[in-house]
């Protein structure tokens, strides 16, 4: 699961800077009045990278607890 995750968050990434280099590139060829708001897909796939970036670190945290949780009841029942 953490291994899709981490591939997900890369591809929002990569999508992000593709998508800001091609409308970047548009932009100087047609002239920004036709592609300016396009801007607005690579705030979301950027959105999408640090959504993603913070959900992967609190279910590493959560897990963290749940183990150490487990072995403090183990522990305890032994």
């Amino acid at each position: 699961m953490i291994t899709y995750a981490n591939i997900m968050r890369y591809f929002w990434l990569i999508a992000s800077i593709i998508m800001f280099i091609g409308i970047t590139y548009f932009g100087l060829k047609d002239g920004f009045e036709n592609w300016w708001y396009n801007y607005i897909f690579v705030v979301i796939a950027l959105f999408a990278f640090l959504l993603r970036t913070f959900m992967i670190r609190r279910m590493k945290k959560h897990m963290e607890f749940l183990n150490a949780k487990n072995a403090k009841d183990n522990n305890t029942t032994n």
